[in-house]
């Protein structure tokens, strides 16, 4: 299994990456991506302690591990400058903080994240057509959240991405070791989503793709 979009206490996780890396090898995960909450505080400060961490784990567990961020509450205008920074510490994966209808994130976040560089954009909530478009117009996924409050529109997102042929990522937006995916997560996650079964390789492949790039 891969998941690109996981915290530690490094944002508002409650494991230490080395604790989250171990219980997602233990679950059978073969890539995780440590995508900690940042902005301009803090991302200075959070990437080289991932990238430090990330390396250590990778080569003692034999899991992939991947630094990454999740760019969250950057004024919309300036996540793609905020992307690029990233980009420049060494994060891997960009993911950026969707407008999710369980929090009040700045509108048109949607907008500017799907067109600043980045690899994933998370609980997207409700998502308009165009972004949608230009989503799969730059390469960027959209992902299916099986995480409780963000995935109340999973539905609605898949929807529109089946529908203008943009890519989905299945995600668990992982804050505690219970949140990490397993069977009957992927599973309800789907059925919500009004996916078959079978998508889950699909979403999979996508994410790999991602990774992939960053050889």
């Amino acid at each position: 299994m891969i998941d690109l979009h996981t915290h530690t206490l490094f944002s508002d996780g409650v494991l230490l990456p080395s604790e989250l890396v171990y219980r997602a090898k233990f679950k059978g995960y073969k890539t995780i991506a440590l995508t900690d909450h940042v902005d301009y505080s803090t991302y200075d400060y959070v990437i080289p302690r991932i990238i430090k961490v990330a390396e250590i784990l990778q080569e003692q567990y034999d899991i992939r591990v991947l630094p990454g961020v999740e760019i969250t509450y950057v004024p919309p205008k300036l996540i793609k400058d905020m992307a690029s920074k990233c980009k420049d510490l060494g994060a891997k994966i960009i993911v950026v903080h969707g407008e999710t209808v369980a929090e009040t994130v700045p509108p048109l976040t949607n907008h500017y994240a799907v067109q600043s560089g980045i690899d994933i954009l998370a609980h997207p909530g409700h998502i308009t057509k165009e972004d949608v478009l230009l989503a799969r117009d730059n390469g960027v996924c959209l992902e299916i959240t099986t995480r409780c409050g963000h995935n109340a529109t999973n539905k609605e997102v898949a929807s529109l991405a089946l529908e203008c042929g943009a890519k989905l990522v299945l995600n668990t937006d992982s804050h505690e070791p219970e949140n990490l995916m397993d069977k009957t997560k992927i599973e309800n996650t789907l059925k919500q989503s009004g996916l078959e079964l079978e998508y889950f390789n699909i979403m999979q492949q996508n994410s790999y793709e991602i990774v992939d790039l960053k050889k």
